[in-house]
């Protein structure tokens, strides 16, 4: 997802950029315009990330899952797929890491589940995926999870500042390049652990998600099938309408609370009526606790946005964060009116810390990454309209003159649709596509650019209306709702299947 990604709006002399920000921190980008001053541009591109507790502060325990059972490899890959130029060939250690613990071992043929890495080192996904882990005993599962080009330890060229430096490095870093590394390190792996006939399943969520289906579809003779998990395949170009995003947002406050919503509603004008005030940032200051003196109210607008729209993507059971923050919203009576009942849903979702917004924070890989994917070919024109946020239309001269500034070379808004599709997808997809589940869950505001319908026998919508973002791929719990249950669960029966008839049509194959 947030995840947030590339999007853009005016405010006063602001221009917001949103981003697919990596799996687990949203992209907070400040953009100085204007001729001597500088302007704010926050994330009101919502993440694309299949993990949102980094980001909605929650601790957890990182690495849950013996680390013996991963095995590190480095795969020397190609720079560019595409090319026979002399400098195509140049080659880069790709990180790879391997569960053997549940597997049939070889010459079993045995499936291999293959974790697509999307915007953020691969690490953290050994324990948040738990459909991996979960499902591997019952298909005797080899278990693989490889890094996305660019990120983490898979870095181009000599250093990580080369390979970030300008547009030229820059130029290998795509989803095309990435999909076509998976192929390379997933037919190397059948080869070296002498899995030829392993029938291999693709995994991913949100970004990593829509890899997984554009996987199955350019390499269906490496993958059997794809689960693809909260992939807003269809949030390019007019496909979905650009407020689409935030007005589910605005749905789920609005379904829950209605003076929730109302509050949230009539805030916007509140805080710049307060910021315009004598010392009015410096009341804003104290009433948000913030971490360092506002610079202006669009500061406070910005996280707050952020706030309600990570809320609402990473609402998962059993803490339910846009039921805190109502809660806490509606639960609240001060002087200040309408700002401390604000004020209260951020304490709420953040929980006890010293102070809260503007906090110090250093630029992640994932954020210097995820603004290229961006300002390249991840163009999601998201926008708000009429729902409980200021309108914010989309703007794609800004984007572009944003990308230029900051690369010297202009994003291609139309070349996702254009080398993957997307455009009357129930009509095309079902000449030539198979064996792709696109799950979701409906109170995330990405699936409104999911595919929520049945395409054909095996390119299957699994939806639940209470979902959040990647929730069916994530580890499962013991107080994990019953419609949860059952998502995972027919998930996995079509899975299987997919293996069934592969291991059928392989029996004829080798008489």
């Amino acid at each position: 997802m947030t995840k947030h990604e590339t999007f853009f709006i005016n405010s006063q002399s602001a221009m917001r950029f949103p981003m697919f920000s990596s799996p687990w921190i949203p992209l907070l980008l400040f953009v100085f315009s204007t001729s001597v001053v500088t302007s704010l541009q926050h994330n009101r591109f919502p993440r694309l990330s299949p993990v949102g507790e980094k980001f909605l502060h929650h601790s957890r325990v990182l690495n849950s899952l013996p680390l013996d059972d991963f095995k590190t490899y480095y795969y020397n890959q190609t720079l560019d797929h595409f090319n026979y130029r002399p400098e195509s060939y140049t080659t880069f250690p790709q990180r790879y890491i391997i569960n053997f613990k549940y597997w049939g071992g070889p010459n079993s043929s045995a499936p291999i589940f293959a974790y697509l890495g999307a915007e953020a080192p691969i690490d953290d996904d050994l324990d948040f995926i738990g459909f991996m882990t979960d499902n591997a005993i019952q298909f005797n599962a080899l278990l693989i999870y490889i890094e996305h080009r660019y990120y983490g330890k898979s870095i181009p060229f000599r250093s990580r500042d080369e390979a970030l430096g300008n547009a030229s490095t820059l130029g290998y870093f795509n989803s095309a390049q990435a999909i076509a590394d998976y192929a390379a390190i997933l037919i190397h792996v059948k080869k070296e652990f002498h899995a030829n006939y392993s029938p291999v399943i693709v995994i991913g969520g949100s970004y990593g998600g829509m890899l997984a289906s554009w996987f199955r579809l350019k390499y269906p003779h490496v993958a059997l099938g794809a689960l693809a998990s909260s992939a807003p395949i269809l949030y390019f170009d007019d496909i979905t309408p650009q407020d689409g995003y935030y007005s589910v947002v605005t749905k789920d406050f609005r379904g829950l609370s209605e003076t929730c919503y109302e509050t949230i509603k009539k805030s916007w004008s509140e805080i710049e009526t307060v910021a315009y005030q004598p010392n009015g940032l410096s009341i804003l200051d104290q009433e948000f606790k913030t971490c360092r003196p506002l610079r202006g109210y669009f500061e406070l607008e910005d996280y707050l946005w952020s706030m309600y729209a990570s809320a609402a993507q990473y609402n998962h059971p059993p803490k339910y964060p846009v039921t805190r923050i109502c809660d806490a919203i509606d639960g609240t009576y001060s002087v200040n009116g309408t700002l401390s009942k604000i004020a209260a849903g951020v304490f709420a979702f953040r929980g006890s810390v010293s102070c809260y917004i503007n906090e110090p924070r250093n630029e992640t890989e994932t954020d210097v990454g995820w603004r290229w994917q961006s300002c390249s070919e991840m163009v999601m024109p998201i926008g708000s309209d009429d729902d409980m946020f200021p309108p914010s239309p989309f703007d794609l001269q800004s984007v572009i003159n944003y990308c230029n500034r900051l690369y010297g070379v202009p994003p291609r808004p139309h070349w996702a649709t254009t080398y993957y599709g997307g455009h009357d997808i129930r009509l095309v997809l079902q000449r030539f596509g198979s064996n792709i589940i696109f799950s979701n869950g409906l109170k995330d505001p990405y699936s409104i650019a999911g595919v929520l319908h049945n395409i054909s026998d095996s390119l299957l919508a699994v939806y639940t209306t209470n979902g959040s973002h990647c929730l069916d791929i994530l580890k499962a719990h013991e107080t994990d709702p019953e419609w949860l249950v059952r998502q995972r669960k027919t998930e996995v029966g079509i899975i299987k299947g997919w293996i069934s008839e592969y291991y059928a049509d392989l029996k004829k194959y080798k008489q």
